[in-house]
């Protein structure tokens, strides 16, 4: 970012009018309370919704009530770090992170790429530069197929966004971990997900521990849970989910 007091380049006019409600919707993570006003300020002269965190876990918080179209994380935060944060939220959405560091050597690079970033920016940045890159990444990303909102599977309907199962419309309760599972799911309906890809990376997680989280989820989405219709072991491959 520009020195306190150095106007970013080419900041558009002040808005007065509201954006409107299909405005791109930006969540900007960083503990440096300065830049974080400075990039709400600038990206929402132009033409960007931004909310704002301080911190990975304040993040979460906004996350579970709001949808955002694009992710501005820093990657040294007291606590959990941008690279820690990016690697867990891989594991239940892909909505585009771009990350912003002061690290510039390649291996710190690499290592944001491979928690699954779309972008790194390094410190210090041009605005302009930053909105740009904004700008590259939403129109590559919503050119995409987009995943679907909901998945109904007999009488039962997934809903991806809110992680939210429901049977002839009442609520069947999950875990935080089978909402996990059920989202990655529903993201890759018809592919078989090797087991080390359900534990999102946590190699904590035994292979055992997996199925058996499969085995429990299965006594809730299945009619009979000793012949699976939706959840399928796949031998050699990992666990498909198939709905109607």
């Amino acid at each position: 970012m520009p020195a306190a007091g150095s106007p970013p380049a080419q900041r558009s006019a002040g808005r007065t009018a509201p954006l409107p409600d299909d405005a791109p919707h930006l969540l900007i993570v960083d503990d440096d309370r300065r830049i974080r006003e400075l990039l709400r300020k600038y990206l929402s002269d132009n033409g960007f919704r931004v909310t704002a965190a301080e911190h990975a876990a304040q993040a979460r918080e906004r996350m579970e009530g709001l949808a955002f179209d694009l992710i501005v994380l820093d990657v040294m935060m007291p606590g959990e770090s941008g690279i820690t944060f990016a690697k867990s939220l891989r594991t239940t959405s892909d909505v585009p992170i771009l990350m912003l560091t002061a690290r510039t050597e390649a291996d710190d690079r690499i290592e944001g790429l491979e928690a699954g970033v779309d972008d790194y920016l390094p410190k210090p940045f041009e605005p302009r530069e930053l909105l740009l890159r904004i700008q590259t990444i939403l129109r590559r990303t919503q050119s995409r197929p987009q995943a679907a909102r909901s998945v109904e599977f007999g009488e039962l309907e997934f809903d991806v966004e809110r992680g939210a199962l429901a049977r002839n419309g009442q609520p069947v309760r999950l875990t935080t971990r089978e909402i996990e599972l059920m989202k990655l799911f529903c993201r890759a309906v018809g592919r078989a997900l090797p087991r080390e890809e359900l534990t999102g990376g946590d190699d904590t997680i035994s292979d055992r521990a997996v199925d058996v989280q499969i085995n429990r989820l299965r006594r809730k989405i299945e009619p009979d849970p000793r012949e699976p219709r939706y959840l399928r072991t796949i031998r050699g491959a990992g666990y498909m989910f198939v709905p109607d």
